[in-house]
């Protein structure tokens, strides 16, 4: 799941990135309301997290301008005002759902995952299985038959957009947009790395490598 951070409390934006990344999201962040416009206009995201009052662009008008350009990315929107005007102004331009500062950082992600629980009804189920291997999208578990295989939020993130699309191709652009940030700057070869620790702890033969494409989650022979 890729996210976008648009707050300019510097501090606290780089706080709530740090944390959502610990959960296993890839975490985009600005702090200026046009810059946010444009980027959630340009890129896919899953959740954007919105404050209200932002240099350049207010949230409300940020907000207004997705939804009147048909995009219904889930929108958390935050600020330090209190009162039942300024959410009813929020949930009225169209956010999904309304956090006053301060707040709860375990709240926070609360409402993060509940949204996107909402988003993904009927798209696809909470366990996803690919043979004898089941991946819980909601606990963030795997299991392999009886047995849980213990995996880092990164190597989760990957399996997941495998798992959502068994026995097809995921190329690695593809899961490099949703599991890492848009800054990533490292090794462009990263995606294979975390597949060769997944083929270690699942097996070698569950992820197979299509050349120049990227990679098929399939049963286990």
């Amino acid at each position: 799941m890729r996210l976008l951070i648009v707050e300019d409390e510097k501090r606290l934006a780089a706080s709530l990135a740090a944390g959502l990344r610990a959960e296993g999201y890839a975490v985009d962040v600005v702090h200026d309301g046009l810059e946010g416009l444009h980027r959630a206009s340009e890129e896919a995201y899953d959740l954007m997290i919105l404050d209200i009052m932002l240099p350049g662009l207010n949230g409300y008008r940020v907000c207004a301008a997705l939804r009147a350009a048909g995009n219904d990315v889930p929108l958390l929107m935050l600020t330090a005002k209190d009162g039942e005007y300024d959410e009813a102004e929020g949930l009225d331009t169209g956010a999904d759902d309304y956090l006053t500062k301060p707040f709860s950082y375990v709240v926070l992600v609360a409402r993060v995952k509940a949204l996107l629980r909402r988003r993904g009804r009927g798209a696809a189920p909470p366990v996803l299985s690919v043979g004898d291997l089941r991946v819980d999208t909601a606990a963030r578990r795997v299991f392999r038959g009886d047995d849980e295989v213990a995996l880092t939020a990164k190597e989760f993130a990957v399996l997941e957009q495998l798992a959502v699309r068994p026995g097809e191709v995921v190329g690695k652009p593809e899961i490099m947009a949703h599991v890492w940030d848009f800054a990533y700057e490292g090794d462009p070869n990263i995606v294979e790395v975390y597949v060769s620790a997944l083929r270690r702890k699942l097996g070698a033969h569950r992820i197979q490598t299509a050349r120049g494409a990227g990679y098929r989650l399939v049963a286990a022979p």
